[in-house]
């Protein structure tokens, strides 16, 4: 990861304008209107360097047939947050969740579905004008951590975090922080503003966007369900949302 970290809220605090948050998804729209279609990058981009493969991390789970998130989980961060979709405004900008709900994430509803096949997105407010908001320490996550996100037909997709990356907005290449690394594969971002905090242009410079990729499921209750399969096939103890990792 490059780049520092979001500043901590102090005094009276900055708000993630609406400005910000266009200028965060503006490369999200360009990406889902002319990007689609086109080969996956095989690297996360140039203001963070090449993404290199971590050792030791799982191999990849069989995409899930489409679901819509309904809450996510990052128990190392401490996150359990519900989920809400969101779509483009009148601008092309997808819309923020609403100021007045920090601790909520937005999903890109006009891409992918966390665990089925592509890159899901998320985005969450790093702060608002007084504290903190839901994805404040997101540029701490780092590679094997656990992301979970709770769906609408109960089953749970478990998603291990294999990048983090602050990428600069001077030089954001929108296809390389939100393009699906390897084909077919069920992938997501969670992303925020990061960087530091431009009082004169009331923006951040920069975007958290960390990556991750399914490697585990727990399915919808039901008869004979509740054993988590991994990315191996077979089953475990069951995964609860929120528990820790």
């Amino acid at each position: 990861m490059t780049g520092s970290g979001e500043p901590r809220s102090s005094g009276g605090g900055r708000l993630l304008t609406f400005a910000a948050w266009s200028v965060l998804v503006l490369g999200l729209w360009l990406w889902g209107r002319e990007i689609t279609g086109v080969p996956p990058s095989p690297s996360a981009g140039a203001a963070g360097g090449s993404s290199i493969p971590v050792p030791g991390l799982p191999v990849a789970h069989a995409p899930l047939a489409a679901s819509v998130p309904a809450r996510v989980d990052v128990p190392s961060m401490g996150i359990q947050a519900p989920v809400i979709s969101r779509g483009l405004d009148a601008q092309g900008a997808i819309e923020p969740p609403p100021f007045e709900r920090p601790g909520t994430v937005g999903w890109w509803g006009g891409g992918a579905k966390p665990g089925e096949a592509g890159a899901a997105l998320l985005v969450g407010h790093v702060d608002t004008a007084s504290k903190p908001a839901v994805f404040y320490g997101l540029s701490s996550a780092r590679p094997g951590g656990t992301v979970r996100v709770v769906r609408m037909d109960g089953s749970v997709a478990e998603f291990t975090i294999d990048d983090v990356r602050v990428y600069e907005r001077a030089r954001f290449d929108a296809h390389r922080a939100y393009g699906q690394r390897v084909p077919g594969r069920a992938e997501l971002r969670l992303v925020t503003c990061g960087g530091t905090y431009d009082k004169a242009a009331k923006e951040y410079t920069a975007n958290v966007v960390v990556s991750a990729y399914l490697t585990g499921t727990t399915p919808p209750p039901g008869p004979g369900t509740g054993a988590r399969t991994g990315a191996g096939g077979g089953a475990g103890a069951a995964v609860r949302p929120g528990a820790a990792a």
